[in-house]
């Protein structure tokens, strides 16, 4: 009983002495869950009833919903190096009768306290908590959703099981992790974003990367679409929907000019953006917008020059 979608008459098979009908012999028993009985299909006979459902009273229908309506502990995680299934003693120093706890019996316990966090991660696991806990700091500092840090710890955790890591740092390994699970979730984080709050060099959360690929098999992630970046970018910038409208088409109809090849993406979304704010009346500096995505004015200026070029419309500042 899982909870699932339940037919009222449901035949089952019972061991010991409910395994057949006392009367008739038969083995034909079936279970009625709306009277919560066991009725011989033969003769008729209730063989037992008010029978207690031990199952959930919710209904679910996938795998995920039962997931989250389980009420048996919160689910488990890659982020924690237990997956979140330890168990720790409680701060608080008062009885089931909530009553304090003498001096003597606080003291106890806060030596065992002290003497489970030592033991509870010891030898790799010890390394492993401290790789995750780095890896959630820098998602936190990104304003990265939780799935990609649950992927950027499963991607570590594979890390660690193949030995890739041994003899180099665990910050590059950690900043390649959180870089590689941006690119698989669809997540616009530049390497110049991840080395602001890793200072782990560019060059080195690069080489970490390519590492990731080629040891984990993994396929190069398609390159990100400037579009990508133009939620973000409005948001920060405080620009409204009108703006964002404006953007997304500019960016659509440059790709069909075959405009975007071979271009940055974020140099582009940026341009958009400048261009889209200014025709909109919510206009916004290229030192702004090259200050929120690190880029320069000059690159700002020579991508929407090209829009406007091509684009055939007229910017009046």
């Amino acid at each position: 009983m899982d909870g699932s979608y339940k037919n009222p008459l449901v035949q089952v098979n019972y061991v010991g002495e409910k395994s057949f009908c006392p009367v008739c012999k038969s083995p034909r028993l079936i279970h009625d869950y709306e009277r919560h009985e066991i009725i011989c299909e033969n003769c008729g006979l209730v063989v037992e009833e008010r029978i207690i459902d031990r199952g959930p009273e919710w209904r679910v229908f996938d795998e995920e919903e039962r997931e989250e309506r389980s009420r048996v502990g919160p689910p488990l995680t890659y982020s924690v190096h237990d997956e979140g299934i330890s168990s720790d003693i409680d701060e608080s120093n008062y009885d089931a009768y909530g009553k304090p706890l003498s001096l003597e019996t606080k003291l106890e316990f806060n030596r065992l306290r002290r003497l489970h966090r030592r033991t509870r991660a010891e030898g790799i696991e010890k390394s492993l908590a401290l790789a995750l806990a780095y890896i959630s700091r820098l998602c936190n500092h990104l304003a990265l959703p939780k799935s990609v840090e649950e992927t950027a710890s499963l991607i570590y955790r594979k890390t660690l099981n193949q030995q890739i890591m041994r003899g180099r740092p665990r910050d590059r390994l950690a900043a390649g992790c959180v870089y590689l699970a941006c690119r698989q979730c669809k997540i616009p984080r530049t390497l110049k974003e991840i080395e602001n709050v890793s200072n782990v060099p560019r060059a080195q959360i690069g080489r970490s990367y390519r590492l990731l690929l080629k040891s984990l098999n993994y396929q190069s992630s398609p390159a990100q679409k400037p579009e990508d970046y133009v939620p973000k970018m409005l948001d920060s910038l405080g620009l409204g929907g009108e703006t964002s409208k404006i953007a997304y088409q500019i960016l659509k109809i440059a790709r069909e000019l075959k405009l975007t090849s071979g271009k940055s993406p974020i140099a582009q979304a940026a341009a958009a953006c400048y261009i889209a704010s200014t025709l909109t009346g919510e206009r916004r500096t290229e030192a702004q917008i090259g200050h929120l995505v690190n880029i320069t004015e000059v690159t700002i200026r020579n991508r929407y020059r090209e829009f406007m070029k091509n684009l055939m419309f007229e910017v009046y500042l």
